[in-house]
């Protein structure tokens, strides 16, 4: 696995790192939605503070990700039961005589 390093600006600071190369394009589409979410926070609530403006990106976006984990556990519950059900109809039509006795 080789390393790059990487810079990135949010909020006119950069930040150089050091990270996996197939990581890169991860980490650049984050620090560039960050800055964009900062960005527009600013300008909605008129905050001048940066580090106000990047823990309120961070309460958002990790609301989000919670919303986001929590319809993904829904979703596979569903799944689960979706599947189940499939494979007691099979269950049945594979083994009708064993399933009668």
């Amino acid at each position: 696995m080789e390393n790059v390093s990487v810079t990135v600006n949010i909020l006119e600071r950069s930040y150089k790192l050091s990270i996996a190369a197939q990581e890169e394009k991860y980490l650049r589409d984050a620090a560039a939605l960050i800055d964009a979410q900062a960005r527009m926070f600013k300008k909605q609530f008129g905050h001048r503070d940066n580090q106000d403006l990047l823990a309120m990106v961070s309460l958002a976006q990790v609301t989000e990700l919670i919303k986001t984990q929590e319809s993904l556990k829904y979703k596979d519950d569903e799944l689960i039961e979706k599947l189940t059900e499939i494979d007691s109809v099979l269950e049945n039509n594979l083994h009708p005589t064993q399933n009668s006795l």
